[in-house]
């Protein structure tokens, strides 16, 4: 079987998570074989994970031969050029989530997030989507889309029981919260396309469309969405310096809260949370409610292992879970994070899809229908009305 080579984009949270993907690849030969960063610490990131070749420019990692797959893990305001790039250069292409966005024109009064119509971003990044994808199936290259959560453990087992007992699902619950980002770029939409409903909603939203065509696929149906309502708000503006020490987003024209409401053309319904100003840790969850039972996917916090500790100080090379503020006290350890999160499964498929040629269960459909369902729910949340889809 032919090697896949795989060059890195970024040298970040999310590469360090693939990175730690890579190297628990089993049956086909996958190596990352260079990286592609700006900063200076992308030279030890390539030391520490043993990556033979470091570029600081884009367009030099491309003209790297040696190179099958692509991995994008930059913010979301370089996916689109990045993928279209790359998959023209003759590469197969790994994006994170988001797979794009709105981050606006020259002409659009700034910040977009505050100033410009999002029943306008959602004909704009419809448009922009179209003409994206038109140039990706041209290329006849391999797109996979890093969404980590249609791998969890948790969601994988979800879907293995709706495919044996083709229940249908009447209502899904889903979240995923925290108490911030640290990156500056999350708090400008013109970096990462929105706030809390994009960053972070992506991922339990993409969850919960998979798991519908699981059924849908199961039962021998057809279901799409046929209307989205959402809701955001920025919680963290009313908040006091003293009240903001442990809240870590600070917005500039995006939402640290958001609801986004999905109607199926099954009549089904599925609401979605996204937040940036919850504390005690990630919480990655979907509650599946079912004409034969309920399946509830915890991915993080779960019971897999809980402490009580008193002593930050001895803790301090100890990793607990992400988003913590400390480690004393109750917490819920987050046992093999990459594996229970999807990270290494994700990285399994897709090194599998380059080497025999298959598509991959996270795609280019999962990934514009997200931000489909994403941007109707800014509109909705703006105007205070249903979207019709």
């Amino acid at each position: 079987m032919k090697p896949v080579r795989v060059g890195l984009v970024g040298s970040g949270f999310v590469a360090e998570l693939h990175m730690h993907s890579y190297k628990r690849v089993y049956g086909v030969a996958a190596s990352v074989v260079a990286v592609v960063s700006r900063g200076d610490h992308v030279v030890d990131f390539a030391k520490r994970h043993q990556i033979p070749k470091v570029y600081r420019n884009y367009q030099d990692l491309l003209k790297d031969s040696e190179i099958d797959v692509v991995d994008i893990c930059t913010p979301a305001v370089l996916h689109g050029p990045m993928i279209i790039e790359a998959m023209q250069a003759g590469r197969h292409v790994i994006c994170e989530k988001p797979f794009t966005g709105y981050f606006g024109r020259l002409s659009d009064p700034t910040p977009i997030g505050r100033n410009l119509s999002k029943a306008l971003m959602y004909e704009r990044v419809m448009i922009e989507m179209a003409e994206t994808k038109k140039k990706m199936d041209a290329s006849g290259q391999l797109f996979m889309y890093a969404e980590n959560w249609v791998y969890a453990p948790a969601i994988a087992k979800t879907a293995e029981i709706l495919r044996k007992t083709k229940d249908k699902i009447l209502f899904m619950k889903a979240e995923e919260s925290h108490s911030g980002s640290h990156a500056d770029h999350a708090a400008r939409w013109d970096m990462t396309g929105g706030g809390a409903l994009i960053r972070q909603g992506c991922h339990p939203l993409s969850a919960v469309l998979y798991l519908k065509q699981v059924e849908a696929r199961a039962r021998g149906e057809i279901i799409r969405i046929v209307d989205v309502t959402g809701d955001v708000g920025n919680i963290g503006d009313g908040l006091s310096a003293a009240d903001h020490k442990y809240i870590l987003s600070h917005p500039v024209d995006v939402e640290d809260w958001a609801m986004l409401n999905l109607t199926f053309s099954d009549g089904s319904k599925s609401t979605v949370f996204a937040g940036d100003m919850i504390l005690g840790g990630v919480r990655n969850l979907v509650e599946t409610y079912t004409s034969g039972g309920i399946l509830n996917a915890n991915m993080c916090p779960n019971t897999g292992m809980v402490t009580y500790l008193t002593d930050e100080n001895k803790l301090e090379d100890v990793y607990i879970t992400e988003k913590v503020d400390r480690k004393t006290g109750w917490q819920f350890v987050c046992l093999e994070e990459e594996w229970t999160r999807g990270y290494i499964q994700e990285i399994q498929d897709f090194m599998e899809c380059v080497a025999h040629g298959r598509q991959p269960l996270a795609n280019l459909d999962l990934a514009m229908d997200t931000i489909q369902a994403t941007y109707a729910a800014y509109w909705s949340a703006e105007e205070g009305k249903r979207i019709k889809i």
